[in-house]
């Protein structure tokens, strides 16, 4: 299994719809991606906004693929999302879960 990692900095007002976008946008499309197992969000309160790291669980590289494109490190972050961003990682990180 392979956990895809991604963080971003969200405007404080911004939070919530965020949320609602992994919930109801992201998240839905990503089960319909054969390899696709699981996601979390985590976040944190600083002083300049929300910090968020997104974990996504993979069967295979494979499936990233389906869903980043050719380079499975590139970021897939939506202009909407972007515009409730203070900035973001333009790649995502990728680790293999040990059993």
């Amino acid at each position: 299994m392979i956990a895809r990692h991604w963080q971003g900095l969200a405007k404080a007002e911004c939070a919530g719809a965020y949320i609602e976008h992994l919930q109801t946008e992201t998240f839905p499309a990503l089960k319909a991606i054969p390899g696709f197992i699981s996601a979390s969000i985590l976040r944190r309160a600083l002083p300049q906004g929300v910090d968020f790291l997104i974990i996504t669980h993979w069967s295979t590289l494979q499936a990233i693929h389906a869903f980043a494109g050719a380079d499975a490190e590139t970021a897939v972050v939506p202009q909407k999302v972007r515009a409730m961003m203070h900035q973001f990682d333009p790649k995502a990180r990728h680790y293999e879960v040990l059993p």
